[in-house]
């Protein structure tokens, strides 16, 4: 057997019922409309303002950590539907990011979802499911520029948003593996 094919194995989760799924997901939405709101007032009472919400990504966190663990379908739902929930109920994000964001982190809850099952590390997961998303940002943010002639540049995807969010990236290398590792050891009991 090469190594490729073994580091790519299936592992042995065992499969979850649709009111886990279900569960999973409804949990993992109201996380990620309540995590960002819970950065922005400490980021208000700081000093810092929405700055915390943008360098710590509250928001990515319940995602990529749903699909890691329920699969595709729920982290890709979670994923698109938090942003819409959130703008509903808070008004945030912006009307003009909104379609942006619900691309990006069903993408982020789709890739972990369908790493779900893989064999590896769950930090190279998380880390593919961080490109995937941008990957799919890039040319949905191209979309925007050319079709509404927003501001933003697409390099602004991959450049200042990215040293913006440093810190919730390795947020989310430290706290996503141990959460779904905990987890995992949970479901397999």
């Amino acid at each position: 057997m090469s190594t490729t094919s073994i580091a790519l194995r299936r592992t042995d989760l065992p499969r979850l019922s649709l009111t886990v799924k279900a569960s999973a997901t409804v949990l993992a939405i109201v996380a990620a409309v309540a995590l960002p709101q819970l950065f922005h007032v400490i980021g208000v009472v700081s000093g810092q303002g929405t700055m915390l919400g943008v360098a710590f990504l509250p928001m990515h966190l319940p995602i990529i950590f749903v699909g890691l663990i329920a699969g595709p379908a729920v982290g890709a739902i979670a994923g698109a539907a938090a942003p819409l929930v959130s703008f509903m109920l808070s008004g945030m994000p912006v009307l003009a990011m909104l379609p942006l964001m619900m691309i990006e982190l069903c993408a982020y809850g789709l890739i972990a979802g369908l790493l779900r099952s893989v064999k590896m590390p769950s930090l190279v997961k998380v880390v593919l499911a961080q490109l995937a998303g941008r990957i799919v940002l890039t040319p949905a943010t191209a979309i925007a520029v050319f079709a509404f002639g927003s501001g933003n540049s697409i390099s602004a995807t991959w450049t200042s948003d990215l040293a913006t969010g440093l810190p919730g990236l390795a947020l989310q290398w430290a706290l996503i593996p141990l959460a779904a590792y905990w987890t995992e050891s949970l479901i397999r009991r």
